[in-house]
């Protein structure tokens, strides 16, 4: 079975990091990330994912990153469920986050915080060009 998930968004207020009663480190976050395409004459829709971090990645996170910074995250999706004080059932999708990358530089991230939103560059990295060859061309192998 396969549970991995690789997502990149922008964080939509600063990680919060706290510590279980055993002592362990555990930081929560909502990454704000784009959906790809739109319906013609309408604008992408943006999906807010709960994530969560524990030990030395929660750390890493709760110290270097801050609200509408760019980051990339891989994991795996978990569900759990709980009944709430009137005794409906209640679901919960989170991403456990076990990696964490930077996307931009510390001077691009300021100036994306300045709370206009949550606009995701769609194509952060920029273009990925295709190369085709012919038939007849030689492979360098």
């Amino acid at each position: 079975m396969l549970n991995k998930v690789i997502l990149m968004g922008r964080l939509t207020r600063d990680p919060e990091l706290r510590s279980t009663q055993g002592g362990a480190s555990v930081c929560s976050f909502t990454l704000a990330v784009q959906r790809k395409y739109a319906p013609k004459g309408q604008e992408r829709q943006t999906d807010f994912i709960n994530c969560t971090a524990w030990r030395n990645t929660a750390e890493f996170i709760s110290k270097y990153f801050t609200k509408g910074q760019l980051m990339a995250v891989e994991g795996s999706i978990q569900t759990r469920s709980w009944d709430d004080n009137d005794g409906n059932r209640r679901y919960a999708t989170d991403v456990i986050v076990s990696e964490v990358e930077f996307v931009e530089s510390k001077r691009d991230s300021q100036n994306n915080s300045d709370n206009s939103g949550y606009q995701a560059d769609p194509d952060p990295l920029g273009e990925i060009p295709t190369i085709t060859m012919d038939a007849e061309d030689d492979l360098p192998f």
